[in-house]
């Protein structure tokens, strides 16, 4: 049987660049990997982001923009034509509004549960997260925690102790909330420079959960939903200028999450922006998009932001 790992995590908790480092090892270890991903949005630019793999390891994606039984729908039949081509190991990366139900569900549905065994997976916590969530965002939190073998706490060397602290205990409260609770013996604090071949060895065999827990429709409200825009010609500074609005009044929604890539004097960069952070990457390559994801969006008023 295939194995198949899920790596999740809430928006920018930094799954991708996780994801990259554990596809190092993988193919470093003559395994036969596919990744599936998906996203919140009709443009997929976590995919894009592992281009560099294009040549050792095969890159398959679930199309966005539609409603959610659509997604299911795809999801299986994308799983049963990866289950025919009998890779060592598949990958999914969802995007970071995923309940992790939907994984188990699906795997335990014919023929899948004759085709693949789950093997790790893990959650990425962003070690200085957001903590005013809403409810429904609280949710989908605890879902990925409460299911994981694994939980990697990402950009540790930008937190203090008592700050990652204060994450750990905010995380406790959150699982606490839907009847579940936070195993700390399942916590990875670690630097992902400082990653060795025994934590990869563990990722790749971290297990999974199953905790009871209280059960909220999240996926099938309309509280989620992204707005994207394609050739904009932006700046960075202009991008970044625009987010400061977008994160900064209530007016256009609760915006959690900015991504996309830009091109500016020829050169690409990718970029990553929450309301605490902003990350910018240097690319060889991109694409002229940009994805705005959040609760309660204005669609008019994020357009007319933007120019349209």
């Amino acid at each position: 049987m295939t194995k198949i790992d899920l790596i999740t995590g809430f928006l920018g908790s930094g799954k991708t660049t996780f994801l990259k480092k554990y596809l190092k090892f993988l193919v470093e270890q003559g395994q036969r990997v596919c990744v599936l991903e998906f996203d919140y949005g009709a443009v997929n630019v976590d995919m894009m982001l592992l281009q560099e793999f294009n040549d050792s390891v095969d890159l398959e994606m679930v199309a966005g923009g539609c409603d959610y039984d659509c997604h299911l729908r795809r999801f299986k039949t994308k799983l049963i034509a990866m289950g025919m081509k009998k890779y060592d190991r598949v990958i999914i990366e969802p995007s970071g509004l995923f309940d992790t139900d939907e994984f188990f569900d699906t795997l335990y549905e014919e023929p899948l549960d004759n085709w693949y065994e789950i093997g790790s997976v893990i959650s990425i916590v962003d070690a200085g997260i957001q903590q005013n969530l809403s409810k429904e965002s609280r949710y989908v939190l605890s879902c990925q925690l409460a299911s994981s073998g694994l939980i990697v706490l990402s950009k540790t060397q930008n937190h203090s102790e008592q700050e990652i602290l204060k994450t750990l205990t905010f995380l406790n409260f959150v699982m606490g909330e839907f009847g579940m609770t936070l195993n700390q013996n399942r916590v990875i604090s670690k630097d992902y420079e400082s990653f060795d071949g025994n934590d990869f060895m563990s990722f790749m065999n971290a297990g999974y959960s199953n905790q009871s827990h209280i059960k909220i429709d999240v996926m099938n409200s309309n509280s989620y939903s992204s707005v994207y825009f394609l050739n904009k010609s932006l700046t960075v500074n202009q991008l970044e200028q625009i987010a400061k609005e977008l994160f900064n009044k209530v007016d256009y929604g609760k915006v959690l999450r900015i991504k996309g890539f830009i091109k500016e004097n020829e050169q690409w960069f990718e970029f990553n922006m929450t309301a605490n952070e902003t990350n910018k990457n240097q690319l060889q390559n991109g694409q002229d998009v940009v994805i705005v994801i959040g609760e309660n969006l204005n669609e008019t008023l994020i357009k007319s932001l933007f120019g349209e």
